[in-house]
């Protein structure tokens, strides 16, 4: 006859349930080196794993290698892939730790920055901050992460509130950020429609979702908000886990629902907005990393939460090398591949959660 396992017992296995596995870190970690250095020697102009190791070592301080590449070759590595690969794994980071997020405080896993519409209202701020020549150098004071996170905001409490009282139906949530995100579209296509044809092709480039930068420039305008914003989601992971039991439980159990709530959606909503007004639309990344994390690690946000964020800085990067390399020398916008690996992604999981609502 089985027999229940001490208290003990069961309190170190649940602890172990709630810790972040050293395993399944380092693992994350390998994968974002790897792919890293893939993004770094894939090109046009190809560079040598080697050589660019050591052009990277003869960077750090107090180390004096001879770097093997050109002057060109290292203007090509420091100037345009690398300020490109950083872009690429702060808009993954941040869009998976948002989606992650949301998931969380919405306690529905098929939430995500684009499906609730968080990224389409975004994209309408900044393409209004664009269309009136607001993308000026301020670094991270620049006035298109604000704009952005204002139309972020209003998509992500609209959909709340559409859905309130429901927040555990994916149908009703996902149907309010169906209606936001059909709403901020038709409200960048008018936008888009009132600008010059020079402007209009810029920002209909932009909004695709892609990663070309001009040196290091948007790299420090998104610096900051995840720093920020990715600590703030990061300190709040164990509420998440709390807020997963319910608003009296978690009351009972010290936390206030209400205003944990409100830091982690502007939290998420200025992480999503600082990274489509330097990427523009990218997809589901905010829906297949969480999920791809605690299908195979743990369903603890303690968990999800970091290792989304690396796992989704190492997704994008991957994808990216792929956008410029798959077609060269012509370039696929990033959000479109994104949207081909996350379309079937979310209809299958839309599909694993109507059979387990229905049994």
């Amino acid at each position: 006859m089985a027999t229940l396992p001490a208290t003990g017992e069961t309190r170190s296995a649940t602890q172990r349930a709630f810790r972040l596995p050293p395993s399944a870190a380092a693992g994350t970690l390998v994968a974002l080196a790897a792919v890293a250095l893939l993004s770094a020697t894939t090109g046009a102009a190809g560079l040598a794993f080697g050589d660019v190791l050591a052009a990277l070592v003869d960077r750090l301080p107090l180390v004096d290698v001879d770097s093997p590449l050109s002057a060109r070759q290292e203007g090509i590595l420091f100037q345009i892939r690398l300020p490109r690969l950083v872009l690429g794994m702060l808009v993954g980071g941040s869009l998976a730790m948002a989606g992650a997020a949301y998931q969380g405080v919405f306690r529905n896993p098929l939430a995500d920055p684009y499906l609730l519409g968080v990224s389409a209202g975004a994209g309408f701020g900044a393409v209004l901050a664009l269309g009136f020549g607001l993308d000026v150098g301020w670094g991270p004071f620049d006035a298109l992460p604000a704009a952005a996170f204002l139309g972020a905001l209003v998509a992500v409490t609209a959909s709340a509130a559409i859905a309130r009282g429901a927040w555990r139906s994916p149908a009703t949530l996902l149907l309010g950020g169906i209606a936001m995100a059909a709403f901020f579209s038709a409200a960048q296509t008018y936008a888009i429609g009132q600008l010059s044809e020079t402007r209009t092709r810029e920002v209909l480039s932009w909004l695709f979702g892609q990663l070309s930068t001009s040196g290091w420039r948007q790299v420090w305008i998104l610096l900051p908000y995840v720093v920020i914003c990715g600590m703030i989601v990061l300190l709040h992971r164990r509420h998440l886990d709390v807020l997963r039991v319910g608003d009296d439980e978690a009351r009972s159990l010290g936390l206030n629902p209400g205003r944990a709530r409100l830091v982690v959606i502007a939290s998420a909503s200025l992480l999503t907005a600082a990274a489509v007004s330097v990427s523009g639309l990218i997809a589901f990344v905010g829906l297949v990393v969480p999920h791809i994390v605690r299908l195979l690690v743990s369903h603890s946000y303690r968990v999800i939460v970091p290792l989304s964020a690396l796992g989704g800085a190492a997704f994008l990067a991957l994808v990216d090398t792929g956008a410029r390399t798959l077609t060269a020398p012509a370039e696929l916008p990033v959000g479109v591949i994104t949207a081909f690996v996350g379309a079937p992604f979310f209809a299958l999981a839309l599909w694993r959660n109507a059979r387990q609502v229905a049994t």
